[in-house]
């Protein structure tokens, strides 16, 4: 819980630290809105985005799609679906800014301390207004659904316009195709949360560790269901947040590492391990960067591969295939450390070549 609540406050932080961005970002786009470049002067290529006129109708496009869906789907009294979708977009508009700042200053996008925020200032919301229990508790799910996926899209677009900044591309080629990307996410990635969890659950015993999830769900429960808060452990949370702000240490990575269990820590603290003695393993600091950021490379392929075909496992498991061992559960074990210790060998010499 105090991990929660430090998670929580690096949210505010966040929006804080990021308060000068968005009013100019405001101011910009309302300058782009209201007249766009002044007279006789045509923007360069890589500075040539989408009509803010575009923007805008999309924005609306999206916004009413947005209530109509908490109306008719999730939130049958009108009146509650539009506290609802402005909870969204307040929030939203605040939270993706900062993300994209975040992710565009030091590659790192906030995600869960900004919608456990957002959980939290919805769910006393919605119980101020009458709605609790069950229907309550999903309607907070939703909205963090979509506030969370409003940040991941924005830190990961931010990221997909640096690149293509770097490599000379055109940034309203980029933002026309981010469309399709997004329809055709929008579809496939449905499909595979629900093959998850039939297969593999999220709670229980050999369930899929999703601790984010998991402190959404803790989070709202008492809120919703009646039960008692624990707002003096969020409270330290917060308080240890600021002092790790202050200190110069990153308050999100801190307290997720609080509330993430044993079992997801260790290997990330053998990787930050790896990752230390490969980028200190020279004196030169060109070779050094070199280094880190080879494996950097190495690790961000590793974790795509093993993501699509935990997916790729997930779906022939749900075709009916059992994957089987012919050996004992401590073979198993012993040669999942081998394999384990063999990867860390690999990728701290292959790191080294650079």
């Amino acid at each position: 819980m105090i991990g929660i609540g430090g998670i929580a406050m690096a949210g505010v932080i966040g929006i804080v630290k990021s308060w000068p961005i968005i009013r100019q970002a405001v101011g910009l786009a309302g300058r782009e809105f209201k007249g766009g470049a002044k007279s006789g002067e045509k923007p360069v290529r890589w500075q040539l985005d989408i009509s803010m006129k575009h923007v805008v109708f999309f924005i609306a496009l999206a916004l009413i799609a947005v209530l109509v869906f908490f109306w008719l789907g999730v939130i049958h009294t009108l009146w509650q679906a539009l506290v609802a979708w402005l909870v969204v977009t307040v929030i939203a508009f605040l939270f993706t800014t900062v993300a994209a700042n975040a992710i565009a200053i030091v590659g790192s996008n906030p995600v869960s301390g900004m919608t456990l925020m957002t959980l939290i200032v919805a769910s006393a919301i919605f119980v101020s207004i009458g709605l609790s229990g069950t229907s309550g508790i999903v309607a907070s799910m939703v909205i963090g659904g979509v506030v969370c996926t409003a940040l991941s899209m924005a830190g990961g677009f931010v990221t997909d316009l640096k690149i293509g900044y770097w490599l000379g591309t055109t940034p309203k080629k980029q933002e026309t195709w981010k469309f399709l990307g997004t329809l055709v996410s929008a579809a496939t990635v449905g499909g595979v949360i629900i093959v998850l969890n039939k297969v593999y659950g999220f709670t229980g015993d050999n369930a899929l560790v999703a601790p984010q999830a998991n402190a959404m769900a803790k989070v709202i429960e008492p809120l919703m269901m009646g039960g008692e808060t624990p707002w003096i452990l969020y409270m330290v949370g917060a308080i240890l947040a600021l002092i790790l702000n202050w200190l110069g240490v990153p308050a999100l990575a801190f307290c997720l590492g609080m509330f993430i269990p044993l079992s997801l820590n260790t290997p990330m603290l053998v990787g930050g391990a790896v990752s230390y003695f490969v980028s200190n393993s020279s004196k030169d600091k060109k070779v050094n960067d070199a280094r880190r950021d080879r494996g950097t490379l190495i690790s961000s392929g590793l974790i795509a591969g093993g993501a699509l075909f935990g997916v790729f496992a997930a779906i022939t498991r749900f075709a009916g295939f059992e994957y089987t061992t012919p050996g004992s559960e401590q073979l198993t074990q012993i040669l999942g450390c081998v394999a384990y210790a063999l990867l860390i060998i690999y990728l701290i010499r292959d790191s080294k070549r650079a």
